[in-house]
């Protein structure tokens, strides 16, 4: 059972980390340090926003429209960080203690 505690506490922190550089580089984006023509760049982001848009769009349908500012990162950021303390408090659960 430990194994399926170590399995979940790093494919959370495989997502945040995805996470993470999915708001950095829409920063960038958005204040035209980087541009979206570049190839690298938009195949970074199109590739960034594919595997976090799954993530996202389940709870973009529960929060009310807030016009251009999307919560929907930070509700997931705050949803495995939640999920994180929530394993590693229960971490003896998974090693039989």
């Amino acid at each position: 059972m430990g194994t399926l505690y170590e399995a979940l506490q790093i494919l959370l922190n495989v997502v945040w980390w995805i996470m993470i550089a999915h708001i950095i580089l829409s920063w960038l984006i958005n204040f035209d340090v980087l541009n979206l023509r570049q190839p690298i760049v938009g195949q970074l982001w199109d590739g960034l926003t594919r595997l976090l848009e799954p993530i996202y769009a389940p709870v973009r349908s529960v929060l009310p429209n807030t016009g251009g500012l999307d919560l929907a990162p930070l509700v997931v950021f705050i949803g495995i960080i939640i999920l994180q303390r929530a394993l590693a408090n229960n971490a003896g659960w998974f090693y039989g203690f």
